[in-house]
């Protein structure tokens, strides 16, 4: 099965004072098991870690520039 990549920069809706939470959790409603979900950002998301780890998402920072960072969150297998 094809892994899916979906990739979403909210660096212009916080510098625009539009908080993203809403457009990140729209977005991750797509993201099945294995599945990878990019979130670039101004700052390291730390609140969002939480969030969607208890979704299954594993992650992965990385600051790619000031005022730049890249986190890959991958969807986990979860037994239901």
């Amino acid at each position: 099965m094809q892994q899916k990549i979906i990739e979403l920069d909210v660096r212009e809706d916080l510098k625009n004072k539009i908080e993203p939470f809403q457009k990140i959790m729209e977005a991750i409603k797509e993201v099945k098991n294995n599945d990878i979900f990019i979130l670039h950002a101004p700052f390291k998301p730390v609140p969002l870690f939480a969030v969607l780890k208890a979704k299954g998402f594993s992650h992965e920072a990385k600051e790619i520039e000031a005022k730049h960072w890249k986190v890959t969150f991958t969807k986990n297998e979860k037994s239901e």
